[in-house]
């Protein structure tokens, strides 16, 4: 536990000088530079405390209330800017103090000020943060504290306290200079302005414009935190199940050859990696009434993780069914674990007319809060566990293909006489072969490769498509509102993007219709009538450079490309 706080307190350094933090830094300069000497301290240590209460406790009570997840961010900039105008009006600020002014001698905008800006800053700072918090507040957000939990927070907003404290004391030593202090109320006023500036900076969304802008130059020196041993060490604070920790720091190659070496007989050898982790607070159970693995003893148990507008799942999607149709009357068990990634997933609704239209009949568990995703420490979509007739985990098996040896495990783990014949080999592997261009999301949250105009979160905006685009890269053209996870179109919507594939998927949601065009010459129209993953383009033959245009109609909203 002590390397990860350590881990933890580094990384809480690194992010403290990242691009994202600079928006903040003009906030803690002019907040500090004003009261007494005590004010950098207070700045800071109201930073301290609410990034690591907020982080513990915010994911958790924003779901349990329902509130909107932006609420408590605009509650902090409602804050700052109230600071920064009681700095520019003092007798708006002494309207503020006035309920505070029977609880001490010391002026309350002294010190308690300060603090109060500092507890508004931790709020504004916390989406800077790396896997560490993310880890965190993903166990906040279940409700799963422990003491290790707040130490490794506490690390990390020491760390960035570390680096923010001497440059807090540095601009009030500025201020404190002859020539500034007489001209005090000026300087103080000059300062609520710049506050109040770096406030509207947020309100309008450009903070996240003004970090894209500025080269990642911490890149390098987050590689601790994404370091195999912090992953692992993060998996372990999560409960990851032991084959989850055994396949970490590995590619999906090496894990697959560890967790299975290649044997010169048809067998698999099989390890026992210990009990498997009970399926967690599942949201509803479809196919089936409420199971647990306890009540499946005796019985092979296919644990298959996936979503149902993921394109690998979809491709994997009619091996599992043959399987389960092959030897469900021999003791095999599938259970999906539908563990949604996009906010449309969730909806039970949605889940429930897509296993219908899929025509799968095993049993599915909606996974909509990653109860039982974190209970195994999950990482992918699909994975697929193989949990033998005593409960045990003795295989694992992360993306697509492989799928005869899936198979045989499934038939090793049986240990039936008389299995019917293996049914792997009859189903087409639709794996893809060769270089294709990555999975490309379109919010903003996970947009990569975007080589078009400056993204302005959250509200529509005009955008320009370049002239060209380098492999890979998309761009926005015509009115769009760029979302953490999704874009949405205006009249006149378009979209380009240079890719390298065969086939090219999308998930789409709204209503309305998709113009596809390749290399200029249209292909077909898509029309949208719900939320899922839509076909653009099927190619015979090996993948190709193409350039894709897609035409929107107003309404239509887009989340994110997957290649075959």
């Amino acid at each position: 536990m002590g390397a990860l706080v350590g881990i933890a307190f580094i990384a809480g350094i690194v992010t403290a000088i990242s691009p994202c933090v600079l928006p903040v830094l003009p906030i803690v300069f002019a907040g500090s530079a004003t009261g007494t000497r005590r004010q950098p301290y207070a700045v800071v240590a109201g930073l301290v405390a609410s990034f690591t209460a907020f982080t513990l406790a915010t994911t958790a009570l924003v779901r349990a209330l329902g509130l909107p997840d932006d609420l408590l961010r605009n509650i902090a900039i409602g804050v700052v800017m109230a600071m920064a105008l009681a700095l520019v009006f003092p007798r708006l600020a002494a309207i503020f103090e006035r309920p505070f002014l029977g609880l001490g001698h010391r002026r309350p905008a002294d010190v308690g000020g300060g603090f109060v800006l500092g507890l508004s800053l931790g709020l504004l700072f916390t989406p800077c943060a790396g896997p560490v918090i993310a880890t965190i507040a993903t166990l906040a957000a279940t409700q799963r504290f422990s003491v290790d939990a707040v130490f490794v927070t506490l690390a990390y907003a020491l760390g960035a306290g570390a680096v923010l404290l001497p440059l807090a004391i540095a601009a009030r030593r500025g201020l404190a200079l002859r020539p500034l202090k007489a001209r005090a109320p000026v300087v103080r006023r000059a300062l609520g302005v710049v506050i109040a500036g770096a406030a509207v900076v947020m309100i309008l969304g450009y903070d996240a414009r003004l970090a894209a802008q500025v080269p990642g130059y911490t890149h390098a020196l987050q590689g601790l935190e994404e370091s195999a041993g912090a992953q692992t060490r993060l998996l372990k604070l999560r409960g990851a199940a032991p084959i989850v920790l055994a396949a970490n720091g590995r590619s999906i190659e090496q894990t697959l050859s560890a967790l299975a070496p290649p044997p010169p007989s048809p067998a698999v050898e099989l390890e026992d990696y210990g009990e498997a982790p009970d399926f967690r607070h599942v949201t509803l159970w479809l196919n089936s009434r409420p199971l647990t693995l306890a009540e499946l003893r005796g019985k092979v148990v296919l644990i298959d993780f996936w979503t149902y507008s993921c394109v690998n799942c979809l491709r994997t999607l009619p091996h599992v069914k043959a399987w389960w149709d092959a030897y469900r009357g021999e003791g095999l068990v599938v259970v999906g674990i539908h563990t949604p990634e996009f906010r449309f997933e969730h909806d039970p609704g949605n889940v429930r007319r897509a296993v219908r239209e899929l025509g799968v009949t095993y049993p599915v568990a909606l996974d909509n809060d990653y109860e039982t995703w974190n209970a195994w420490g999950n990482l992918y979509w699909p994975a697929k566990y193989f949990v033998d007739r005593q409960g045990h985990v003795r295989y694992a098996h992360f993306g697509e293909g492989e799928y005869d040896r899936s198979e045989q495990v499934i038939r090793q783990l049986l240990a039936e006489p008389g299995l019917p014949a293996a049914v792997s080999p009859a189903i087409a592997d639709q794996t893809p072969t060769g270089p294709t261009t990555p999975e490309t999301y379109l919010g903003y949250e996970r947009l990569a490769n975007y080589a078009g105009s400056p993204i302005v979160p959250g509200r529509e905006s005009e955008y320009e498509l370049p002239a060209s685009l380098a492999e890979d890269d998309v761009a926005y053209g015509g009115p769009w509102t760029v979302e953490k996870e999704r874009i949405v179109a205006g009249p006149g919507a378009s979209l380009r993007l240079h890719y390298r594939a065969q086939a090219v998927y999308l998930v789409l949601g709204g209503t309305g219709k998709v113009e596809v065009l390749v290399d200029g010459k249209a292909l077909r129209t898509v029309r949208v009538t719900a939320d899922k993953l839509y076909t653009l383009v099927e190619a015979t033959g090996k993948a190709a450079d193409h350039l894709l245009e897609l035409r929107f109609s107003p309404g239509v909203e887009a989340y994110a490309f997957t290649f075959g």
